[in-house]
């Protein structure tokens, strides 16, 4: 009964030390931070609004603005996550800002930044307080873009 007991006990130790990754297992890394779509959001919205400056470089004192709005939001994000901001791209994936008018690229991009508005006003009713204010600040300035882009 005893030898039972010790058994038990013995498997039972190595079972919880199974999980510390002293066998070779590695623990899992901890999750992404939840803002860290925000980034990368901030970051697409900055490179299609310079590519739109690039395609129509009429339309730079309204979107560089908007443009380094996005990267300073995506720096302090960065900041405040924790998380290294990715390296920059020279274009955005599917998006040929050249092809067309200014006036349907104008809509492009405020229909970019209202999905953007709406993926920070999600975020902000489920970040905690203390980043509350902060995302809540990045969809008030992405629906104020929408302003700008009409």
């Amino acid at each position: 009964m005893v030898q039972a007991v010790a058994l038990a006990a013995l498997v039972g130790a190595t079972g919880s030390l199974s999980g510390c990754g002293l066998f070779g297992g590695e623990p899992d890394p901890p999750p992404p931070d939840p803002l860290a779509p925000l980034i990368t959001g901030a970051l697409d919205l900055a490179a299609r609004h310079e590519a739109a400056i690039a395609a129509f470089p009429d339309l730079a004192d309204r979107l560089r603005p908007v443009a380094e709005a996005h990267r300073a939001h995506a720096a302090e994000l960065s900041r405040v996550t924790g998380t290294a901001l990715p390296s920059p791209t020279a274009t955005v994936p599917g998006t040929d800002p050249g092809a067309g008018s200014s006036t349907a690229l104008l809509g492009q991009l405020r229909e970019a930044e209202r999905q953007g508005r709406e993926a920070a006003a999600q975020a902000c009713a489920g970040a905690p307080a203390d980043r509350a204010a902060l995302v809540g600040s990045i969809a008030a300035a992405r629906a104020t873009h929408l302003e700008v882009l009409r």
